[in-house]
């Protein structure tokens, strides 16, 4: 599993870039942060072979000529001209580089993302490490604010964990998931969709206003909801549908199945985005195995909306078969199928099982427990009750009603990724929210790739050999060897190979580039 997150950007006191430009300052500010230089002092290219957008999981493939420009994501991008003019269409000169894109040392990418950066956190095989590396993340973008600040001639540009400028445009967060390519796709959505549906009662990030605009008076639980359209769908950034079918594995994929997830928030409280990981892995692992809950919302997108606008757990939604449930109702359904699945198959057992199991089930246990009787409580966990309780606390201070400007700069400043700006920092800072891992693994995590899948594989390539890689995706890395003709493609399909166990050794004992090919092709 991994995550992608497209922060939002503002350069305060300037409009004379647009957030493409801004966004490649972002890259090139962490390049010379951290001294990475790949083949002949320029950027990683990223490898696009494998890519291929416009498949979808129910057997077809889009026609290129009625996609949507947003969707064609399997070509390098170009920023031209126009793309950072002024505001008046003058095209202003600038020493300052434009780079795209970089594979960084940790197994992740950082790269420009639909005129935002965007940082995509290495492959994990647990909820932890899908945190840990996720605020590491974080860290990298903090790192390329600080190196921006201090650079001359380069506005200083601010980086928010949002998913909304409240002015109707909406940026991703999105997860994925590597699963069976076996399992029928229709079973993922009937099973999928009903948990995502109500999932945010846990992982949402909490909302000032109501409507793609935010126009609308009042709070509500996510930042996303009111931007999706359909229930199945290609699409990402246009008409977005609950369940996205883009069928791209970056995997060997007669086996896999990559499930792309774009229906989440962006988190910074580590407890939701424990459960938003643990929670979704194993709702797939029980519709794998043909455990999952059967039920069926009357009007899928319109529930979605109805659960992300009632704070207050109020209220009932309909069912296709005509019965109601609220969105509790839906996520206990869940959670019990959940522990019946895991008990039989071991994984919950304290002894036996792999441990991160029983810790999803038991917070997600606790947690709708007390969402049941008092949610306030969790304003130490759930980051949408977090920022609702500091929200409620200005609004009694100040007799704010909810369509007061002022709260939708204390919204905006919540997700400001710097500490001493960033209201969820502060929170962190005295305590009051909740950690489930520490910040020395985070900061261990921007440099360090994950020791058990093949990020690490990819990760070491860039911290040895940095200079010779000319290009690398998910599922390769490729070198220019100086005394080779050809470029040397390696091919990393099997998400569980190129691990530290099984490949530490390769590169501690040939720390030169030519051996390590030699000895890799052994």
């Amino acid at each position: 599993m991994g995550a992608e997150t497209e922060y939002g950007i503002h350069a305060p006191g300037t409009q004379e870039f647009n957030a493409t430009w801004l966004s490649t300052q972002v890259v090139h500010a962490y390049s010379r942060e951290t001294n990475h230089r790949a083949s002949a002092g320029g950027e990683t290219r990223w490898d696009y072979t494998d890519e291929d957008p416009l498949a979808d999981a129910r057997g077809w493939s889009m026609p290129r000529a009625v996609a949507d420009p947003s969707q064609l994501t399997d070509s390098e991008p170009v920023l031209t001209a126009a793309q950072i003019a002024l505001e008046g269409g003058e095209v202003r000169e600038s020493s300052a580089p434009l780079m795209m894109n970089m594979v960084l040392g940790n197994g992740a990418r950082l790269y420009v993302d639909h005129a935002h950066p965007e940082y995509s956190s290495p492959e994990v095989t647990n909820p932890l490490d899908a945190v840990r590396w996720d605020a590491a993340g974080d860290l990298v973008a903090l790192a390329a604010v600080r190196r921006i600040a201090a650079t001359p001639g380069v506005p200083a540009i601010n980086l928010y964990k949002n998913n909304t400028d409240n002015k109707s445009v909406s940026y991703g967060s999105h997860e994925n998931y590597l699963m069976p390519r076996s399992v029928p796709f229709k079973d993922i959505v009937a099973g999928l969709t009903p948990f995502f549906v109500t999932r945010a009662i846990m992982c949402g990030a909490g909302r000032v206003g109501l409507g793609q605009d935010g126009s609308g008076s009042g709070f509500q639980i996510t930042q996303r909801a009111d931007f999706f359209e359909a229930e199945v769908g290609l699409e990402t950034t246009i008409r977005r549908p609950i369940i996205n079918t883009r069928d791209e594995p970056h995997a060997t994929a007669e086996k896999y199945r990559r499930l792309h997830v774009i229906i989440g928030d962006a988190n910074l409280c580590q407890v939701s985005n424990f459960l938003k990981f643990g929670t979704t892995a194993l709702v797939l692992d029980m519709i794998e195995h043909g455990t999952a809950p059967e039920l069926e919302f009357a009007d899928s997108v319109e529930s979605l909306r109805a659960v992300s606008h009632d704070w207050e757990l109020k209220e009932k939604h309909l069912l296709a078969d005509g019965s109601f449930v609220s969105a509790l109702d839906v996520q206990w359904l869940y959670l019990n199928a959940a522990k019946a699945h895991c008990a039989s198959n071991g994984s919950s057992h304290q002894e036996t099982g792999d441990g991160h199991t029983a810790m999803v089930l038991a917070k997600w246990a606790e947690i709708l427990t007390a969402l049941g009787t008092d949610p306030m409580s969790l304003a130490g966990q759930l980051e949408w009750v977090a920022k609702l309780n500091l929200l409620q606390q200005y609004r009694t201070r100040d007799n704010m009603s909810w369509d007061d400007p002022r709260l939708g700069l204390i919204d905006l400043q919540w997700s400001d990724i710097r500490p001493e700006k960033g209201l969820y920092y502060k929170l962190l800072q005295h305590g009051r929210i909740q950690r489930l891992v520490s910040d020395d693994s985070i900061t261990a995590a921007m440099t360090q790739p994950p020791a058990d899948t093949r990020a690490y594989f990819r990760g070491r390539c860039i911290q040895a050999f940095g200079r010779n890689v000319v290009g690398a995706s998910w599922d390769s890395v490729i070198f220019e060897v100086p005394q080779l003709r050809r470029l040397q493609r390696i091919s990393t399909k099997e998400p569980l190979r190129g691990t530290e166990q099984l490949t530490r050794e390769l590169f501690d004992g040939n720390p030169e580039l030519a051996d390590f090919l030699s000895a890799l092709a052994l």
